[in-house]
């Protein structure tokens, strides 16, 4: 099988809006702060690097991945929105890749299998140069995309995951079919939180 080097980039930078009041990262999933056992699993899969984008509430952010082999990248635009933190993320990427993957770091149920799977599947895809999961219609994250976006993507021209790109730009997207849906999964509001941390509680007892 053919293989593609990768770089992730985490995007670590928000607001947790939805949350009332609590910040999603830092909130306990099968005893370690979520944004930890996210990019644990990202570290796992063995990109060539990580760059962990922070914002808001940054500097316990930076705590919880400590001992974690990843950079970190402030973004001082972080209330702008995500893209923002995109930009800054691919703008620190320092090693040479095939493809870089922008990671969301409240997606609990990935582990470093699934992240591989993605990008086992970028490397073989029949066409395109921007991967995005999908399972049963819906598209989730990350979403993948070659290296000669990146100048693209710095410069703001360019959105990776934006529907719009996605929609107009048939040719260049591939739609990787999961036969799971941890990749449309991400944890916004407390329902969400209680949610994935039945389903990671559950899997652990299937595994105890």
């Amino acid at each position: 099988m053919s293989t593609a080097t990768f770089s992730a980039v985490v995007l670590a930078a928000g607001l947790s809006s939805r949350m009332e009041g609590r910040h999603k990262l830092l909130l306990p999933v099968g005893g370690e702060p979520a944004v930890r056992r996210v990019v644990r699993a990202i570290v796992e899969s063995q990109p060539q690097e990580v760059v962990v984008v922070t914002g808001f509430n940054g500097r316990a952010v930076f705590e919880a991945l400590d001992g974690l082999d990843v950079r970190f990248q402030n973004n001082a635009r972080y209330r702008e929105g995500q893209m923002t933190s995109v930009v800054a993320g691919v703008a620190a990427l320092q090693v040479p890749c095939d493809a870089v993957m922008i990671c969301l770091a409240d997606q609990v149920l990935l582990e470093a299998a699934d992240y591989r799977e993605l990008v086992e599947a970028y490397a073989s895809m029949p066409h395109g140069s921007i991967l995005v999961p999908m399972f049963e219609g819906t598209r989730g994250n990350p979403v993948l995309f070659a290296a000669s976006y990146v100048p693209e993507v710095m410069s703001g021209r360019t959105n990776p995951g934006c529907r719009k790109l996605i929609a107009e730009h048939g040719d260049e997207v591939f739609l990787h079919g999961a036969a799971h849906d941890r990749f449309c999964v991400d944890m916004d509001t407390p329902s969400d939180y209680l949610s994935v941390s039945a389903r990671v509680e559950c899997k652990a007892d299937q595994s105890a």
